[in-house]
């Protein structure tokens, strides 16, 4: 799996420059501190497990759940499992 949170799609490994004391550059990734969390999905009536940023973690909690933020977040600003997600949510409220 892939160092990029599993909601957000701006959370991804980053490159720069690491700088000395001598002001030497040498290049280096800047990796998302990511962490494993699970949620359970009223709507799906499962436990979901995904790989967070401690942001997107706390944005979670203050939309009240993982379903409420799926539900309400512009599909766009979703990544591809996310997507999955919000379409079986949406198809077993349906149902």
């Amino acid at each position: 799996m892939s160092k990029r949170c599993s909601i957000n799609k701006s959370k991804g490994v980053l490159v720069g420059n690491k700088v000395s004391h001598s002001n030497r550059k040498s290049k280096k990734r800047f990796l998302p501190n990511l962490q494993i969390m699970s949620f359970f999905s009223e709507i799906l009536k499962k436990t979901i497990r995904l790989k967070l940023t401690p942001g997107s973690i706390r944005t979670i909690e203050h939309n009240d759940g993982i379903d409420q933020y799926i539900m309400t977040t512009a599909a766009k600003d979703l990544t591809d499992e996310a997507s999955k997600l919000r379409k079986q949510m949406k198809k077993a409220s349906a149902a």
